[in-house]
């Protein structure tokens, strides 16, 4: 399954921690020269250090995605520094929840901002990036919650259901170039995030952030021929379908 990216260039965003600290490293343990963003510059310090220690290639800037000023300070460096891109995974995101009558507006900015606003700026510079080159692939992370909706999570599930909107939507103005677009939509994960939004969850229970890893490293096992638009992932214990 494991694809050889050696030489191509891939950008993680949330890549300090959880999910996106095991996609960094399975892209790098692919050949990928990866490019790490995220809040925390010791957090980033850390998963690029593992990276390098294992042989893999790392760079990394922490910057606050949800301002476009941060998104432009990630793309400036990695035009700078690596000058192309061949794959990004949106994963940054934040988990807030609470009951919708009592929802603070200003949780509900920051929600938006980082899940929405931050991933839609990324694609935007990613595209910018790739259609020249006429290849790519963009595969955000999103949610079961988004398609599905669970109490105390209003805000969180609309934050999720605009990433699907976005990424349906850029699907289709992506292919046109040559870039493909995809999204990943996890159950529950042992993340702090769904410690955050689910402490009722067992975490024996719990998919792992490897499991996210290994489906982004099955999309770009796919030949240019193929195309999936989505993968829904949830744990075991949980309801199908």
């Amino acid at each position: 399954m494991i694809k050889d990216l050696s030489g191509r260039v891939a950008l993680i965003t949330g890549a300090g921690r959880g999910i996106g600290r095991s996609i960094a490293l399975a892209l790098a343990e692919a050949g990928a020269r990866t490019f790490l963003a995220a809040r925390s510059s010791d957090q980033l310090e850390r998963v690029a250090g593992e990276i390098r220690a294992r042989g893999g290639e790392a760079e990394y800037l922490a910057a606050d995605l949800s301002r476009a000023d941060g998104v432009e300070a990630v793309f400036g460096a990695l035009r700078q520094r690596q000058g192309s891109l061949d794959v990004l995974v949106n994963n940054a995101g934040l988990g807030l929840s609470g009951p919708l009558v009592e929802f603070p507006v200003e949780s509900l900015d920051l929600l938006l901002a980082v899940n929405v606003k931050g991933l839609f700026l990324c694609c935007q510079q990613a595209m910018r990036l790739m259609a020249p080159a006429r290849r790519g692939y963009i595969i955000n992370i999103s949610s079961v919650v988004g398609v599905k909706g669970y109490a105390n999570q209003a805000a969180y599930a609309a934050s999720k259901h605009a990433v699907m909107g976005i990424t349906k939507s850029l699907a289709a103005e992506a292919q046109p170039h040559g870039i493909r677009v995809s999204a990943i939509l996890p159950g529950g994960v042992d993340t702090s995030l769904m410690e955050a939004l689910r402490p009722d969850l067992d975490k024996a229970l719990l998919m792992k952030p490897d499991d996210i890893a290994d489906a982004v490293r099955f999309l770009l096992s796919l030949s240019d021929s193929a195309a999936v638009d989505e993968i829904y992932i949830r744990r075991r214990s949980s309801a199908p379908f």
